[in-house]
């Protein structure tokens, strides 16, 4: 049975993942990781879940975050964000401006890359830094 929690896609194979492609599989890893971390310091109750889920994820905080990643990306890591920064967008959403958009929509990509890649490890290490208060 195959994986789908370890999947290691080959690199001709992930390079047929559009940029889009990638920031909606980054969009998931990245909710996941934050729906996981709330659970794990102590929220409870399904509103206040939601809540700081949203506040974490949304693009004005994931803006934020790439911003705090991007010093210490690689230059293949860098390359994907500014793929995903630069992909052409259809909408944007209200409580968003284009610039953050952009710039969620580029660690998305990230995430999304290193999901496909295997790259488990990377990603908790990125992750982990975006949480460091």
């Amino acid at each position: 049975m195959k994986d789908h929690f370890d999947i290691r896609m080959e690199s001709g194979a992930l390079g047929n993942v559009s940029v889009l492609g990638l920031a909606h599989i980054g969009d998931a890893v990245y909710e996941l990781l934050v729906r996981t971390w709330l659970c794990e310091t102590g929220k409870t109750t399904s509103a206040g879940l939601h809540r700081a889920t949203v506040a974490r994820v949304r693009a004005q905080a994931q803006a934020k975050a790439a911003e705090k990643l991007l010093p210490g990306l690689t230059e293949a890591e860098l390359a994907v964000y500014r793929r995903g920064r630069n992909a052409k967008v259809h909408s944007v959403p209200k409580n968003a401006g284009l610039s953050e958009y952009h710039a969620a929509t580029g660690l998305e990509a990230l995430f999304g890359w290193l999901y496909l890649k295997g790259g488990k490890r990377r990603i908790n290490e990125l992750f982990s830094r975006i949480m460091e208060e």
